[in-house]
């Protein structure tokens, strides 16, 4: 009996913690030095512009860190409103998304 009591708690335990570890911290940088302000939209944020401000780095770059689960997500990186494809991304994908038919994608794995 307790032997079959310690598998099953083990057993409880154990998705758990692999669904920690399907969550990713990301980190994104967007090249846009004379921007005021740049946000990353996504499938993750529901295309909210708001949702995640990027932060300006002292070289001109912005970035951000995102939790990301496993899986595929479309992205833009927003510049003062502008949409602008990651040239880092792993490819770009016709997307319903409110500002092109274009979006950068990452597979988080």
């Amino acid at each position: 009996m307790s032997i079959h009591s310690h598998s099953h708690s083990h057993h409880k335990i154990n998705p758990h913690y692999s669904a920690k570890k399907s969550v990713r911290a990301i980190n994104f940088f967007c090249d846009a030095p004379d921007a005021k302000k740049v946000s990353i939209v996504g499938t993750f944020n529901e295309w909210k512009p708001d949702a995640t401000p990027m932060r300006k780095a002292p070289d001109g770059r912005w970035m951000v860190q995102v939790e990301l689960h496993h899986g595929h997500h479309h992205y833009l990186f927003l510049a003062d409103g502008h949409p602008i494809l990651d040239p880092k991304a792993q490819g770009a994908v016709r997307d319903k998304n409110p500002w092109s038919e274009k979006a950068s994608v990452i597979a988080v794995s």
